[in-house]
């Protein structure tokens, strides 16, 4: 069984707000398995660069997946050290000066470095994986793809260890004296919510509503 805690190292130690950082694992799948997207850093030629991208998270494993013919993915594929964030905003901070502005959020950083998935099976099941991230039982109201089109998929995989969380929470911290200034100060909570479905006008008429379309929301969102 996993450590509940992840190793800490000195590319995942927070200098600054030590306080708001965390080791713990399960807080980190859990911020990962909110978040839709993340964002994918690397270096191409020296030079960093950075892509969004969905991801699906199979236990201790957070998988990625492109175009075979993508440059970033074949560069982490061949090597690349990956850098992945994923950050969840939870409200607007309003302190009493514009210094102490801030943001509510919960965020992950992962480093580590890419395999790529080349078995058939895991290949599959973390591309399911993916789907279901963003549309939780989707992936069995689908065709699966094919042999072509899993050929022009490139998959790859990382390992979360090398990662912590860092939250911030609660209400504006103002210098003692601007606590007395005349100005309105607080939170202005944020969330996520989903619109009603709209139907592909080419899609049959007897063809009905899935409950989760018509009922979705964000895995483990506080909404």
């Amino acid at each position: 069984m996993a450590s509940p805690l992840l190793t800490r190292t000195p590319r995942t130690t927070l200098k600054r707000q030590a306080q708001r950082g965390s080791f713990e694992r399960d807080q980190v799948h859990a911020i990962l398995d909110e978040a839709l997207i993340c964002e994918l850093a690397f270096s191409v030629d020296g030079l960093p660069s950075a892509i969004p991208t969905v991801h699906g998270r199979i236990g201790d494993t957070l998988y990625l997946h492109g175009s075979s013919a993508n440059r970033a993915l074949r560069v982490l594929r061949d090597g690349g050290q990956a850098c992945v964030t994923a950050t969840l905003v939870d409200g607007l901070v309003l302190g009493r000066s514009a210094f102490h502005q801030s943001i509510n959020f919960r965020c992950v950083i992962l480093y580590g470095q890419a395999r790529e998935v080349d078995d058939p099976q895991e290949k599959l099941a973390a591309l399911r994986a993916i789907v279901e991230h963003a549309i939780p039982g989707r992936w069995a109201d689908t065709r699966e793809p094919n042999r072509e089109e899993l050929l022009r998929t490139l998959v790859l995989a990382i390992p979360i260890e090398e990662a912590s969380a860092k939250v911030r929470t609660g209400q504006p911290v103002d210098e003692d004296e601007d606590y007395a200034l005349p100005c309105w100060a607080g939170v202005i909570p944020l969330r996520m919510q989903a619109e009603p479905p709209v139907a592909d006008p080419r899609l049959a008429a007897e063809i009905p509503l899935p409950e989760y379309a018509r009922a979705y929301r964000r895995p483990g969102s506080r909404a």
